[in-house]
């Protein structure tokens, strides 16, 4: 089976371009399936193993944008006609069938005001909800997510949980000394990053540093931000934290604290059905009073917390069951 991919996202530095990076190194290496991913422009792309890179001249803006408003050019002709095509996440597109599209949330659905106008009119072209009903299969990270295409759009979808990068080497530079509380991921308005910001001073956690990795137009006062961070980074500061905290008021599915629990770290974070995980302590959404005690409970609860962890996720079992929903939609 050939697949094709809009992989767009390659070029970007966000949680999507990780899930579609890992998600193809992990579908090339099944038997039976070539890959071959679409990336517009010129901006620098590093190889993923196995599969084939297909580059154009112009920017995703223009091939992606014109594909949406005048349906030409199609991604799955670009890539020469593959079996299926995927899109690992809602964008303005011109495709042809068959396709499968995952949707990760409904962010711009249910919080719009999180989105800076730009954004707004990318999700208006891009036509989520019809992009769904077209597609010969839809697909959700979590059973949260598919229950609300259900309802919102009228959509079967398939949940096909992604997977977690194994524990990596840590970087040859000296490991942080100040114990840390880390947050991963976009630094947006959903993310909670403002009931941090008030609950880390009321937390009164003495000698402890807060550590936030991720960028975006949010800032913690007081915290130490990184910006973006390498996988080798990334896996050093999930292995060297107290806790991992994740302060959503939404989440489609959540990696930070699965990805924490690879390393054997525990996580504080919000009580959404997509974040109910064992080895978690777990606040109402937006309460910082209850994220400030969470916080104090730490060191208490840690030990118990870490017994608690689940395995890892391997990538390989989440591309298989990927495989089979694609094999679905080309047929």
């Amino acid at each position: 089976m050939l697949v094709g991919v809009d992989a767009r996202a390659l070029a970007a530095r966000r949680g999507v371009a990780r899930y579609t990076r890992r998600m193809l190194e992990a579908l090339a290496a099944l038997d039976g399936v070539e890959v071959r991913a679409l990336v517009p422009g010129r901006d620098p792309v590093a190889p993923v193993a196995g599969v084939e890179l297909r580059r154009t001249p112009a920017p995703s803006r223009i091939v992606h944008g014109a594909g949406a408003l005048l349906g030409r050019p199609r991604v799955d002709a670009l890539l020469g006609g593959p079996d299926v095509t995927w899109l690992p996440a809602p964008a303005p597109v011109a495709v042809g069938a068959p396709f499968a599209l995952t949707v990760h949330d409904l962010s711009w659905e249910e919080r719009p005001g999180d989105f800076t106008r730009y954004e707004r009119v990318w999700h208006r072209v891009a036509r989520p909800a019809s992009l769904a009903r077209r597609a010969a299969a839809v697909i959700c990270d979590a059973p949260a997510v598919a229950a609300d295409l259900a309802v919102r759009w009228g959509v079967d979808a398939r949940v096909v949980e992604p997977g977690t990068d194994a524990a990596g080497t840590a970087p040859s530079g000296a490991p942080r000394t100040t114990p840390y509380i880390l947050f991963v991921g976009a630094l947006e308005p959903r993310k909670g990053l403002d009931v941090l910001a008030a609950a880390w001073p009321r937390a009164g956690l003495d000698g402890v540093e807060l550590v936030i990795a991720g960028e975006g137009r949010e800032a913690v006062p007081g915290a130490t931000h990184l910006g973006h961070v390498t996988d080798d980074e990334l896996h050093a500061l999930y292995a060297g934290a107290l806790a991992v905290v994740l302060p959503s008021r939404l989440e489609g599915y959540g990696l930070p604290p699965r990805e924490a629990a690879a390393h054997g770290t525990p996580s504080i974070v919000s009580d959404l059905p997509t974040l109910q995980l064992p080895g978690t302590l777990r606040v109402a959404p937006g309460d910082a009073d209850a994220l400030a005690a969470a916080l104090r409970r730490l060191p208490a609860e840690r030990a118990r917390l870490v017994a608690e962890l689940p395995p890892p996720r391997s990538w390989a079992v989440a591309a298989t069951e990927l495989r089979a929903v694609l094999e679905d939609a080309a047929s």
